[in-house]
């Protein structure tokens, strides 16, 4: 009959050893997916809705700020260079 050697058992082994590996990967990448996948959901819930924002005074007040920063900046430059 048949005798076990160390060749087959070996085989038997890396066999199961690369099912177990393809296993591990299979499980880890599915679960870094899902988080992936629920970390975009969370992005996009807190991104702003575009050109249809529900806030776009804010974002004028804030335009307005900058501008009138830039403004005050050059005043300062222009009285600089006269001296």
């Amino acid at each position: 009959m048949n005798e076990m050697n160390w060749e087959s058992v070996w085989n038997v082994l890396k066999w199961i050893l690369a099912v177990l590996a393809a296993g591990f990967v299979g499980h880890f990448g599915r679960v870094l997916a899902e988080r992936i996948i629920a970390r975009r959901g969370r992005m996009r819930k807190g991104m702003d809705a575009g050109p249809y924002d529900s806030r776009p005074e804010e974002k004028r007040i804030k335009a307005q700020l900058k501008i009138e920063k830039k403004r005050a900046k050059a005043e300062v430059k222009r009285k600089k260079k006269e001296e």
